[in-house]
């Protein structure tokens, strides 16, 4: 995992820097939609949480007869994150953006802001996370809205009943971001048929509108990297080397917000190169996910037909690969065939047209229970959806001038507003 590595420097360089100064009344500080989305929120500008929370972690038997590969030794089970009251409490579920776990920084931000307004919290995975594909998902195919709810809402079940003994709950609720977003909308929609929770308030965070049109947009950033995305490699040691060069010319700072904050100011990555970086974090989620889904599904796309990967096997030429592996070439020779195989007459314009809000618009356009935060700049829509979800929620919709993508998650009047409208809407503790 050389290259992951190389890229987890380079995130760390690129953190939160010192607020700066807004004039339009939003106090969160980065202008640029790329820049925000990896600088994300200073910390002076987070809100402070307990030191303390009750929590244990879950590990769901969500398929009972599940086969697991050797290569998948260490996975026991879907991992999810549980915080509880001592007392009678609303009870949310949250759900991780792309390619993330229950553990994801920004998931835990928001699990510590509902813990601290009084509500039982249960996190969990992104089903385009590895974990997920191994322990929960029917398919072991992620992508398809619908599917991905089924299997969200299952786990959702079993953990529920894995932890209803121990907590009482006056109300459940949903939230998630970015893909979690999208996909909460359609296991609300699922839990109008099966009642088990009964949602009262749902709320979508930075989702996309057309998950095909987003994806596209993000892999379109990996084109300003020099030469196109099979550059990759030489993007990352240039990446490096600038840090490099910074810090061998004096510039002897502790690596925290001072560092963080000089290395933004010198300019030394342009809004292309930051960009850039985006894409190649996403296509490293892709491959994962890829490559978790292939040896589950033993389709031969990665990994050869019927080989049996060992614990002690090397997996970093195949997921070297998967890196290599583009959506648009995820989505035509593995994905579509996949769900068409099984759909017969399934044309790939329905397809893709089923991975959009569009597609449950009236659901979502009649119930009053949904709310969504988005902002202006973010990268993953376009000018049409950002007016789309603007007039499907009308007043449902907060709508931030900036913040890029999740950049200003974090912020506290974001996660203020998070909390107030699950607050304001029924769901008081």
């Amino acid at each position: 995992m050389k290259h992951l590595k190389l890229l987890l420097i380079v995130c760390l360089i690129l953190l939160p820097l010192p607020s700066l100064a807004a004039e339009d009344g939003y106090g969160y500080p980065i202008p640029g939609s790329y820049e925000a989305t990896i600088l994300g929120t200073p910390a002076k500008l987070m809100p402070e949480f307990p030191a303390n929370m009750r929590t244990r972690q879950l590990e769901l038997d969500v398929i009972p007869d599940r086969e697991k590969p050797p290569i998948f030794f260490y996975d026991q089970g879907l991992r999810c994150t549980f915080a509880y009251q001592e007392k009678k409490a609303p009870l949310i579920f949250l759900i991780a953006g792309a390619g993330s776990s229950d553990r994801a920084p920004k998931l835990l931000t928001m699990m510590k802001a509902f813990y601290q307004a009084g509500f039982h919290v249960i996190t969990l995975p992104s089903p385009s996370h590895a974990n997920f594909i191994i322990s929960a998902s029917r398919s072991r195919v992620p992508g398809n809205l619908t599917e991905d709810a089924e299997d969200l809402y299952r786990a959702m079940e079993v953990a529920w009943n894995e932890v209803k003994g121990d907590i009482e709950v006056s109300s459940f609720h949903l939230c998630g971001y970015s893909l979690g977003g999208t996909q909460a909308a359609f296991v609300a929609k699922l839990d109008e048929e099966k009642r088990v929770f009964n949602f009262q308030k749902v709320l979508m965070i930075n989702p996309s509108v057309s998950l095909y049109g987003s994806v596209t947009r993000i892999e379109d950033m990996l084109k300003q990297i020099p030469g196109g995305s099979n550059k990759q490699g030489i993007f990352f040691n240039r990446m490096l080397s600038k840090f490099s060069q910074f810090y061998r010319y004096g510039n002897f700072v502790a690596i925290n917000d001072d560092f963080l904050y000089s290395i933004y100011t010198e300019g030394l990555f342009s809004h292309e190169e930051t960009g850039g970086l985006i894409g190649l974090t996403y296509r490293i989620n892709l491959a994962g996910m890829i490559f978790a889904s292939d040896v589950m599904t033993n389709s031969g796309y990665v990994v050869p037909k019927n080989r049996v990967l060992s614990p002690t096997d090397s997996v970093f030429n195949y997921f070297l690969v998967s890196t290599h592996l583009s959506f648009i070439e995820y989505f035509n020779e593995y994905f579509y065939p996949y769900f068409q195989k099984n759909r017969p007459g399934l044309t790939k314009q329905a397809f893709v047209d089923s991975l959009s809000l569009k597609s449950i618009e009236g659901y979502l356009k009649s119930s009053p229970k949904f709310g969504v935060m988005t902002n202006e700049n973010d990268f993953i829509l376009s000018k049409d959806e950002l007016e789309y979800l603007r007039q499907l929620f009308g007043e449902r919709a907060k709508i931030y001038p900036r913040g890029g993508h999740l950049g200003n998650l974090e912020y506290k009047d974001n996660l203020a507003y998070m909390v107030n409208f699950f607050k304001l809407q029924g769901g008081t503790p």
